[in-house]
């Protein structure tokens, strides 16, 4: 019998989540989680992990199976995943898998794009660049070189920049002209649903949410890793500008604001990297979890 992963994608604070478990309750199965930033155990409140709620109501896989401290990256999470899968699916005919990481929904879904070797020394000059010019001329560089990456990729991430540069001045091509070649075909069929809404309503969803994240404790579990501040796990929103307040570089409020404005901006380039799937089922955040149940029921064949 074919078996189904059935991957909930959209913007950060859609609801995928509470589809997620609702569509496993239903097919009485699994979730697997492809945000990247839910893997790490010390990162609670910043990542709208699910709560101890959500986390009985439906069985949940890779939600807080890895330490900051771990080396863990796309394609150790593509392998594991595959691995998992493959074990679930000796007694499940369908799977959940929720995220917005678009990259680690894609490696699990389409597999990872194949790139050439290059010299390992332009990681270590773009490194040195970081560290004494800042992420915003590396940004300007691939903007320069790749305006495709720019518009699309995890533009505040400097890992990501970096890999798109190392590649771009490596092999003289843009890195997006490796992407969406043919990949290793999965023994599983994929449907993909997508949540959304209009603009103004996700971001004041966003909005709201980064409230209720502070009024959680945020600045708290943010102050308790002031010391690995420097790893690559916690430079990404809700986090690095907290940072800068402990830090005595920005005000409260200020930091509160720019959360707010960066996951905004995170939301639009989740938007722009789905949207490139015209595979995608799409449904209004608000749409009755019955018809989409029937859907999908329709398609599990």
């Amino acid at each position: 019998m074919t078996k189904f992963l059935i991957s909930i994608v959209g913007p950060t604070a859609i609801g995928k989540t509470a589809l997620s478990i609702k569509l496993a309750q239903h097919f009485k199965t699994e979730i697997i989680s492809a945000d990247s930033r839910q893997f790490f155990k010390e990162m609670h409140i910043g990542t709208a992990a699910p709560t101890q709620e959500e986390l009985a109501a439906a069985k949940h896989h890779f939600i807080h199976h890895k330490s900051i401290q771990d080396h863990y990256n796309v394609g150790a999470f593509e392998k594991e995943a595959l691995q998992f899968l493959e074990t679930l699916f000796k007694t499940k005919d369908v799977v959940i898998m929720v995220g917005g990481s678009g990259l680690y929904v894609d490696a699990v879904t389409k597999g990872l794009d194949d790139f050439p070797e290059v010299d390992s020394n332009i990681r270590v000059t773009l490194n040195t660049d970081l560290e004494t010019k800042g992420l915003p001329y590396l940004q300007e560089q691939l903007k320069q070189l790749d305006l495709t990456s720019y518009n699309t990729i995890a533009i505040d991430n400097p890992h990501r920049v970096i890999r798109a540069l190392e590649i771009c001045i490596g092999t003289g091509k843009p890195y997006a002209s490796f992407l969406n070649k043919d990949k290793t075909k999965r023994d599983f069929k994929t449907i993909t649903i997508g949540l959304t809404a209009d603009r103004p309503i996700i971001y004041n969803r966003i909005n709201q949410r980064v409230d209720m994240m502070m009024q959680a404790g945020l600045l708290k579990e943010v102050e308790s890793l002031l010391p690995y501040q420097h790893l690559n796990a916690l430079n990404t929103v809700g986090y690095k500008e907290l940072f800068n307040y402990l830090n005595g570089d920005w005000e409260l409020e200020f930091a509160i604001s720019e959360i707010k404005k960066n996951t905004r901006r995170f939301a639009k380039r989740q938007l722009t990297w789905f949207k490139k799937d015209d595979s995608i089922l799409w449904f209004d955040y608000l749409s009755d979890i019955n018809e989409i149940i029937k859907i999908m029921e329709a398609k599990l064949v």
